[in-house]
């Protein structure tokens, strides 16, 4: 049986797809971008976005009952690979202490202009 979890992404329901899957002990969060409250990207540059779909990240792994913690695997894509060192310094904010596996490439565009960085995350969730 799987967990589906939800955000206020407005491409999920019209592409059809979770924010994040629980499957077992294992978290899948789908592509995640810079999305606030109301639904928009917000503003700033890449680090600005990045730590936000850090954000949005650990909001999906909480809604599944893990956290950014249980994350074992990211994958940042970025517009602008010159910019990569303003991904990197959010992600390692987040993240080193836990040290993930991660994958940081190049891509020529994401879904809105306005996105500049879409982050994804795989999750275990440790028997207690």
């Amino acid at each position: 049986m799987h967990e589906r979890v939800a955000s206020n992404s407005p491409f999920e329901p019209v592409v059809g797809f979770s924010r994040a899957v629980r499957a077992g002990s294992h978290v899948y969060v789908s592509g995640t971008a810079a999305w606030d409250a109301a639904g928009k990207i917000a503003a700033g540059d890449v680090y600005a976005q990045t730590r936000q779909c850090i954000e949005n990240i650990a909001a999906a792994l909480a809604k599944a009952g893990a956290s950014l913690s249980d994350v074992v695997r990211t994958r940042i894509y970025v517009v602008d690979v010159d910019l990569r060192q303003e991904a990197a310094r959010a992600h390692r904010e987040a993240f080193a202490a836990i040290m993930p596996a991660a994958t940081l490439v190049e891509v020529s565009r994401l879904a809105t202009p306005a996105m500049l960085v879409e982050v994804e995350a795989d999750a275990v969730i440790e028997a207690e």
